[in-house]
Formats: C-alpha cells, structure tokens, sequence
C-alpha cells in the first residue's frame, strides 16, 4: 500500500495541525522506535487515537460542507505505514532477543564454570582447616602444644594489659586524692559504670585505701612529723562536697588526707549502694539487687547487704510483733499432754502453725536470694539462722515453759512433738532444695539445717538433764501408782500375819515406810504444779480429800486388793517405760550416751517393778510359806499360791522388756552391757530364788500336813471286825480320803499358779509324788494288816494311784506306781502265791526304788505274818 500513497495525501497529512502531539516526521509517515511501547505510560487507546488524529484532515467551516463525505485513505495510509514499522521493529527485537539469548548462554557457561572452581578451592580450603584442626587436636604433639602455649600467652598478656590498666587508673586516682582531695574520675566510674562499674569502683577505692595506710605518716592516731597537725586543717573536720554533676569530693582545709577521704568515699559508696538495693529489693528488681550485692561483696564480706536482707524482711517484722502470742487456750489438750495413759496430743498449734509458715517462707525467698545473690549460699545460711535462733526459738521456749508449768511429762511430751516436728521441717527443707530446687539442698545447706536443729535443743540435753527429767517423771509415775500398794503393807506391819495377805503385808520394811513418807511430803509441798499433783492423785486412786483435810493429812484408805499384785498395773508400768525409752531414742538419736541412760532407766525398772513390787510380793509369799510350814493343828493355808502365778507373770514381763528392750540398746557399749546382764542375772537369781523358796516350803507344808493326816489312821482301819459288814465301794478309809481331797488342793492352787511356767509345774508335782510315795510305803509298814483290811489296804492304795495318775506326771514316775500295786498284791494274795512273787522279784529285777530286803517290812504286817506258808516265803528274801 505504500505505493499506492500520492505525494498530494501525504503533503496534506504532514501540514494537517492535530489536537495532540504529532508522532509523525515530515511526509513519510509516523515515526516511532521500541523505547515508546517500553515506556510505563504507554497505552494503546491513546497511540490509535493519535494515530487516527493524525491522519483526518480538520474540518473548517468556511470551506467544507457539511454533506462532503469521510475520506478514509489518509487513514488508511497510516495504518499501513505504521504496520510496516512495527514489522521492522518486531524483526530488530527479534534480532536483539537472539543476541541477548547468545550472550546468556555464554554468561551461564562461564558461571558453571566459575561454581565448579570456586567449589574445588572451597575443598581445599576445607581440607586444610581439616589438617589444621587436627595439627591442633593433638595429631602432633608439637603443634598442639604450641596452640595451648599461644592461647595460655596471649590470655597472660591479656591480664597484664589489664593490670597495667588498673595500675595506671589506680595511681592516676591516687594523685588526684594525694595532691588534689579529689575522687570524681573514681566517682565518675562509680555513677556511669553499671553494676560491673561499681564493682570496680569498690576494689579500686580499696587499693587506695590500703595505699594510703601504707604511706600514711600517722599510725594508730600519734602524729609522727612536725607538720602533721596541719593535716585536719585549722578546725580539724573535713569538707565534704557534693559536685555540680552529683559527684563527691572530700577535701580537707589547709590540706589533704587521702585515708580520709577514702575511706568518706567508700562509706558513701556502701550507703549508696544499700539504699539502692534496698529500692531493687522494694520493687523486684532481681537484677539490679544482684549488681548491688556484687558490689557490696568487698565490703565486710557482704555482711551488710545479707543483714540488710534479713532484717527487712517482713516475716521478722510480723513474727516481732507476735512474740508474745498466747498459746492455745485447750484445756483438754493439756491434760491429754499431762495423762501417761493417753496418746499425747501432738505439737502445739501456734508452734505448729509457725513452723508452716516457715516453710512456705524458705521455699518461696530461697528464688529471690537465689536471683538476687551470686553468694546465695551465704545469704541462706544467715536467713535460716535468723529463722530458727529468732522465730523458732522464741516460740518453742514459750512452749516448753508452758509444758513444764504443767508437768514433767508434759514437757518431755512437748519437747520430744517440738523436735520432731521440727526435724521433719528439716527434711522437708531439704528435699525441696531451697535455692537447688528442684534437686535437693547442697550439703552446705544441709549442713546449716542440721546444725540450726541441733543448737536449738542443745539447752534440753546438756549432760545429763534429759535422762534425770525421764527419771525424775518415771519415777513420779511409779511411786504414783504404786502408792496404795505401798501404804497398805505399811499398815499392816502392826497385824498379825494370819493370812496371806497379812504375810504380804508384814514386809513393810524401813524402805517402803520412807518411800511412802518421801512421796506424801512430795504430794503437800507446792513444788509440784497443780496439774501434775492431781495427775499423780488420780493415778495413786485418790482425791483431794483423801489426801488432805481440814486439820492436815488425813487417813488414805486402803483395800485389800491394793496389796495384791497387779498385771494391768506392771503393764502400765512398763509402758510408761518404753515410752521414755522410745522418746530418749528419738531425741538422742542412738547417740555415745544411749547405753548409760539404758543403765540409768534399766536400774529404776528393777529398782521398782522389780524390787519395791515384785519382790516384796515374793517375800511376803514366802514368809506365808513357813507359816504354813510350820502349822501344826491346822491345815495349812496356802491361798497364796493362786498369787505366785501373777508373781511369775511379773518377773516374765520385766524380763522380757529388759532382754528385748533395753538391753539391745546398750549393745554399742560392751562394758556397759555386761554390766547390765549382771546386774539383770542378779535380779533373776534372786527372784528365782524366792521363787523356789516360796515352792520348797509349799512342798514342805504340803508333806508335812501329809504326814499329820496320815498319823491319824486307825490301826482298826486295816483289821476291821469279822463281823463288820464291809462293803467293797466304801472300803476306802477317812484318812485316805481326807488325804486325796488335801492333796487335789494342793495340785489344783500349784496348777493355777505355775501353769506356764515350763518346767516349774512338772517338777513341783513330782516332788510331791515322790514325797507321797515315801510317806505311804512307810505309812504302809507300821500297820498290822488282816486278811479282810487287805482288801481295804488294796483300796486305800487304789486311790492313791488314781490320784498321782491324774496328775501331770512324767512317764518314768510310771514303775513308782507299779511298786504301790505291788505292795497292796502283798497283802492279798495267798502264802503260797506269795511265795512266787516274792521269788519273782528278784528275777526280774526288782522294783523302782526297792530292794528285795524292803518287802520283809510289808510281809511281816500281815496277819498271818507268823505262819508256816508265810515264812517260808520270808525265806526267798
């Protein structure tokens, strides 16, 4: 179409004004390059329309009709034109885009190619930091070695660049104080320095000071130079100067005094810096306390930080004010404390409720100290003195005095619930870690605790105290109990002793009187606290009134089971025992003195249960015992052997506490052990002894009332009238009767005394069969025998056999009763039959206990002794 274009038309179109800015260039059509389609503002719309602009001539009004018709070549034209330079445009950016392809790929090529050298360097530099690493690791000694010697000279060097530092500061400070009185570079350190600057601050103010004592030409206060008056100035006081900027400086008039001055600006420094930990302190500002506490560590050792810390502390203030709380008001609690026969009621309230309280203090100040203090140890260590030598101390005196105005047993109470308590508070503490948490507390730590809990109970076990308190309660409580006891044997020493209780009573020796007079005088004076004399009333079984009268002291009475011994008392006894012994273990803890306050303990045991209860019961029986022995007219009484059963129960029980209780805590101490085994052996034999006594002389009474009924057997018993009329289920004689009912007495009051004894029955019971056996072999020789009282004979010893055979009898007493059968046979069968027994005796052996020789003395008692038959089997023997 460019052909086609007349020079008229494109003349016209280039003269043609336009409304916009024309893109055409003189008569060739519109000219245009690629920067206008890569501009930002270019828009399509508008190149067609400037386009179309262009090219349609303007209408004038004089000239044109209004039905002249639209000429579209121009615009044609145009179109075209432009068409073909954008052809041309496309064909150059195609040419440039292959251009620019060409160049990418070389420019990548070079790229990979410079990745992968830069890659190979990278491994070489990598393997040789591998060799050097391992150079350095000790792969050669001498190259390690080196690296250390580098390192540890260059760290050297480091310190003396800053010594050499510190030096100059410190004389460039020592100048200023000496010649000038001035501190403000060192204050300036102070001010601007951080919390890392006041630690410096302090050191260096140190080092002054410690410059100035040495050359300072006054020592302890002596002037040593003629001008050292003038070192105070005209007045002798220092000014002190506060500097614009807030600074200080000390300067003295008509001189200068660097100790002085030093040592204002190191008070100054150490106020400053406890107010400001105060402040931190006030508003949880761990971190500023802690630079606070860093630099407060120089002076005295941190001591006035750590007061400071502690004496603030708002659970003193509170606990100051609460000293003197009252303690709980529980009546019932405190006679529960009082009464030996009850569980004590534990801690006291406000105690226990400190202690609480203390606990959950330490747990949750231990993380402040802990964040506050890098000396958190130390500052611990004084906050948990401060906590058990002021709070816990206080609060336990007032306890313990409160307990000993009640009784000795509420106190040792008091003290043994106090300190356990407070050892679990320990242990908690402990466990917790306080400022470990959550691992357990260092051994510092536990070292502190355990020593706090052991000075706070020192006062109670110092020497011997503790072990006189449990004697001196134990004591009370004994002769307490056995008050009445003691009382009524006193007063019957005047009766007659006819029964076994006025046996028992006749031994109130001089002991027992002095005893009983000791304790009425200790119950009337007014050392003792109320509370702990109407205990001790209450368990000696008395009132007020029967203690004391209108006109003094009245009469106490008195029954007869208040000489009686008492198993429910022994055991009250003892466990009132074992108790002081548990508590002295737990506040001991098995400690070097254990064994001598077992001695201690050990010894009033026996010296009461054992002497004052046990024996003089065993004693009294036993003077029953000769009593009955020596009756003569009368059956003898022996009612006391239903008592020796509770006797025996006494001495099992004692023994069994001393063997299983005491003696296994005195093992640590070899010497102290044997002492006690003695000590108790002695006790045992001696008790034993009575024992055997008080069985001997029943043995001995039983046998000798034995012999007396015997004596009284007729000699018709045995030689009854022909005429008599005899029957065979009543031949047994009155004596032989009278005889068995006494002894089944005898068996019956042994049994139910010696019953669980072990071998104490069995022997007692064969001595008696043995005795008995005796005394009818004898009994049977001394009575003439007829053939009719043999039947009766025979039945007299029938019985016998019945009754030794209802006993508990060893099997070899069993040939004992054989002789008795055949000694009745020796009276009943006839000459002739006797005759082969009597041969057959000798062929078997003879009898348990009997010679052939013994059977004349049977034979010749019977009637027909003098016969011919019955001589002749005298003969055989």
């Amino acid at each position: 179409m460019a052909g086609v274009r007349s020079p008229d038309t494109a003349s016209i179109l280039s003269h043609s004004p336009s409304r916009r800015p024309s893109t055409f260039t003189g008569g060739r059509g519109p000219a245009y390059t690629l920067d206008t389609f890569s501009s930002q503002d270019f828009i399509v719309k508008d190149f067609i329309e400037t386009l179309t602009d262009g090219s349609i001539p303007v209408r004038r009004s004089g000239t044109t009709s209004a039905r002249q018709a639209f000429d579209p070549k121009p615009l044609i034209r145009t179109f075209e034109h432009t068409l073909a330079r954008l052809r041309t445009l496309s064909e150059d950016l195609e040419a440039r885009e292959s251009e620019l392809s060409g160049s990418v790929r070389k420019a990548e090529t070079q790229h990979n190619s410079n990745i992968k050298s830069r890659e190979q360097e990278l491994e070489r530099a990598i393997d040789g930091f591998h060799r050097l690493e391992r150079t350095l690791d000790g792969d050669g000694d001498s190259g390690g070695n080196a690296a250390m010697h580098i390192g540890e000279r260059l760290e050297e060097l480091d310190r003396q660049r800053q010594r050499a530092q510190d030096a100059k500061f410190v004389l460039q400070c020592w100048l200023e104080v000496s010649e000038r009185g001035d501190l403000s570079a060192l204050d300036d350190v102070r001010r601007m320095g951080g919390g890392e600057g006041k630690v410096r601050c302090a050191l260096i103010a140190r080092q002054l000071l410690n410059i100035s004592q040495r050359l300072d030409p006054v020592t302890n206060g002596t002037p040593q130079t003629h001008d050292s008056h003038l070192a105070k100035g005209v007045d002798g006081h220092l000014d002190d100067t506060e500097l614009p900027n807030g600074g200080f400086k000390a300067k003295a008039r008509g001189g200068h005094q660097p100790r002085e001055i030093i040592e204002k600006f190191l008070e100054m420094l150490e106020k400053d810096l406890l107010k400001s930990f105060d402040d931190f302190y006030r508003r949880q500002n761990f971190d500023g306390m802690r630079e606070c506490a860093v630099a407060l560590r120089d002076f005295s050792d941190g001591s006035s930080v750590i007061s400071l810390f502690v004496n603030q502390h708002q659970f003193f203030i509170d606990r100051a004010q609460l000293v003197t709380e009252d303690l709980a008001t529980d009546t019932e609690a405190w006679d529960r404390l009082a009464d030996p026969d009850t569980e004590p009621p534990g801690v006291e309230p406000s105690l226990q409720s400190l202690i609480d309280e203390v606990k959950v203090v330490c747990q949750e100040e231990s993380f402040i100290i802990k964040r506050a203090f890098p000396f958190h140890e130390e500052v611990l260590a004084r906050f948990l003195q401060r906590v058990f030598q002021q709070s816990i101390q206080q609060k336990l005196e007032i306890v313990l005095n409160k307990a000993d105005s009640i009784s000795s047993l509420a106190f040792l109470r008091s003290l043994q619930a106090s300190r356990s308590y407070i050892a679990a508070l320990v242990e908690d503490l402990k466990a917790h870690g306080l400022t470990e948490h959550p691992e357990p507390a260092s051994s510092v730590t536990a070292a502190v605790l355990d020593q706090q809990l052991d000075e706070l109970f020192v006062p109670y076990f110092t020497g011997s105290s503790y072990i006189e308190r449990e004697k001196r309660n134990l004591g009370e409580l004994f002769e307490g109990l056995l008050f009445k006891y003691q009382i009524y044997h006193s007063r019957r020493r005047k009766m007659q002793p006819s029964s076994y209780l006025g046996q028992l009573a006749a031994r109130g020796n001089e002991y027992i009187s002095n005893a009983r007079e000791a304790y009425t005088k200790r119950l009337d004076t007014a050392d003792l606290p109320a509370r702990q004399k109407a205990m001790l009333l209450r368990i000696a079984g008395l009132h007020e009134r029967d203690h004391t009268g209108a006109g003094g002291q009245r009469e106490i009475d008195v029954t007869d089971e208040d000489g009686k011994l008492s198993l429910p008392f022994t055991k009250r006894m003892l466990k009132w025992l074992a108790e002081g012994v548990g508590r002295g273990l737990e506040l001991a803890g098995g400690g070097n003195e254990t064994p001598r306050e077992i001695r201690e303990l050990l010894h009033l045991l026996v010296a009461n249960v054992g002497e004052i209860y046990l024996e003089t019961a065993l004693d009294a029986m036993g003077d029953a015992a000769a009593v009955a022995e020596g009756a003569k007219t009368t059956e003898p009484d022996l009612n006391y052997l239903f008592w020796l059963k509770g006797a025996i129960s006494v001495l099992h029980l004692t023994l069994t506490t001393i063997r299983m209780l005491l003696l296994p805590l005195a093992a640590s101490n070899l010497s102290i052990r044997r002492d006690l085994e003695k000590y108790t052996t002695t006790f045992t034999d001696r008790a034993e002894t009575k024992i055997d006594l008080i069985l001997h002389r029943t043995l001995d009474a039983s046998l000798a009332w034995s012999t007396r009924l015997l004596s009284q057997q007729r000699k018709t018993d045995f030689r009854p009238r022909d005429d008599a009329n005899l029957q065979l289920d009543h031949l047994q004689t009155t004596t032989c009767a009278a005889l068995c009912v006494f002894l089944s007495r005898v068996h019956s009051s042994a049994s139910a005394s010696l019953l669980g004894s072990g071998s104490g029955l069995e022997a007692f019971i064969l001595e008696l069969a043995i005795g008995l056996r005796s005394l009818l072999l004898q009994h049977f020789k001394s009575f003439p025998v007829s053939l009719t009282g043999a039947l009766v004979v025979s039945k007299d010893i029938t019985k016998y056999i019945e009754l030794l055979r209802g006993w508990e009898l060893p099997g070899s007493f069993d040939p004992s009763l054989e002789v008795l059968t055949e000694i009745a046979g020796l009276f009943v069968i006839s000459p002739e039959a006797l005759r082969e027994r009597l041969r057959g005796f000798g062929a078997v052996g003879g009898l348990v206990g009997m010679e052939r020789g013994d059977l004349r003395g049977f034979v010749v008692r019977r009637e027909d002794a003098g016969s011919v038959g019955v001589q002749a089997a005298l003969s055989v023997l």
